[in-house]
């Protein structure tokens, strides 16, 4: 259920983020590379996630 979380919001930011961007920068909006930007950030967020905890349960 994570993952489909982390997933939802950086596709949601990512193309807010695009849209901000290209309209700063006065660019054309294209909504195809601010997906695939979002998902290339959101493999990225979720391999940290998974590669950086700890396996070992502590309570």
């Amino acid at each position: 259920m994570r993952y489909i979380v982390t997933l939802f919001w950086t596709l949601i930011l990512g193309q807010v983020v695009g849209y901000l961007g290209s309209s700063l920068m006065t660019q054309p909006y294209d909504f195809k590379s601010s997906l695939f930007v979002s998902l290339f950030v959101a493999v990225v967020i979720i391999l940290f996630g998974t590669l950086g905890t700890d396996k070992k349960a502590t309570s």
